[in-house]
């Protein structure tokens, strides 16, 4: 792991959802959630495998119909990822969850509906062990805070839903506190890191397509993450949601907090390119996906900064006019034709696993 750009973390308390802690000294974890129909139960099973492939540590999936709670027991019995039950409006389908195995609740304070139904909710997951995250959404908070600004409307309610559950002497609870506006999310999240110990799922709700969703992601989590608030994170993105995941290892690896993937160095790519260098860095991404994490891959279009960046690169290509020279660890490893660049590329590649 490179080394942190970060301020030490803000230490929370800790809470395990089976058996992955988060909060305290454990590393940020990441989070994605399934968009199968949850009642699908072989689509769902599928889809959280490729996740935890991809690296979460966490997935949630929408329990919003018996169908989805039917299916719950076999998806939790074939599966060795904590599983999350995200629930909205019926409550009775948090304690079907709880029944059923799952490892944390998420529950919206908006819409979950009354004090009664939450109690009901805190003292079966309290008699079974199971985490809740205090999911509030700037989208869909309570009519009572509507004539309030938005930030101090999100804090409010994550309080007032706090203030509830220590009344019950629950004390296994993270909070999300998500708006759609990054500014309004690192407002929010800074907020909360001064009043609560509370450990903190970080995320930036309808952020967007890929590339739109996880710029907006990162430029709140980024932010918080160094400042050392965040315990748990999920770049929300209208995509694959492994491009969720490969996002958050990306940010969190720059930011020296998680090991993740060997960096691919590549030039933004100009007309002096001898090469398409678009094409070659995205099939060394994926040849690369499997190399230790401290190995970097330099991809050089031209002569100009290509030898030196791929000097300074455990492997580094440098393109010509007809040659492509190719470097080991700052030297020199020899100049081949441009029609033997995949072959040796994929040699070298796996010289360095």
């Amino acid at each position: 792991m490179s080394e942190s750009v970060t301020k030490p973390r803000i230490l929370t308390r800790q809470v395990n959802i089976g058996g992955v802690s988060v909060g305290g000294d454990a590393p940020v974890r990441v989070q994605s959630m399934t968009t199968t129909k949850t009642g699908d139960v072989e689509a769902t099973l599928t889809q959280i495998r490729e996740l935890a492939t991809a690296g979460a540590e966490i997935v949630r999936v929408t329990v919003n119909d018996d169908a989805a709670a039917d299916a719950l027991p076999k998806i939790i019995a074939e599966t060795k990822i904590p599983l999350v039950a995200d629930i909205h409006y019926q409550h009775t389908l948090a304690l079907r969850a709880i029944d059923a195995g799952i490892a944390k609740l998420r529950i919206n304070p908006g819409n979950i509906g009354s004090k009664d139904n939450i109690k009901e909710v805190v003292k079966a997951a309290s008699d079974a062990g199971v985490p809740i995250r205090i999911g509030v959404n700037k989208g869909s908070l309570h009519k009572r805070y509507k004539d309030m600004e938005p930030v101090a409307a999100i804090i409010q309610s994550a309080t007032d839903e706090l203030e509830l559950f220590d009344q019950l002497n629950f004390k296994d609870v993270l909070v999300s506190l998500k708006s759609s506006e990054p500014m309004e999310v690192i407002q929010a999240c800074r907020q909360w890191a001064k009043i609560s110990d509370v450990p903190q799922h970080l995320g930036v709700t309808e952020a967007g397509t890929l590339l739109a969703g996880t710029s907006r992601s990162v430029a709140a989590m980024s932010v918080l993450l160094a400042e050392g608030i965040g315990d748990t994170i999920r770049i929300s993105l209208a995509a694959d949601p492994v491009e969720e995941v490969n996002a958050a290892f990306h940010m969190l690896q720059a930011l020296g907090l998680r090991d993740g993937f060997a960096r691919v160095v590549a030039c933004p790519t100009c007309g002096r390119a001898e090469v398409d260098v678009v094409a070659l860095a995205a099939k060394v991404e994926k040849l690369a996906k499997d190399l230790p994490s401290d190995k970097v891959v330099a991809v050089m279009g031209c002569i100009v900064n290509g030898p030196g960046e791929a000097k300074a690169a455990d492997l580094g290509i440098a393109a010509g006019k007809s040659k492509v020279a190719i470097y080991r660890k700052g030297e020199l490893l020899c100049s081949i034709d441009k029609a033997d660049l995949d072959r040796v590329l994929m040699e070298e590649i796996e010289r360095l696993k």
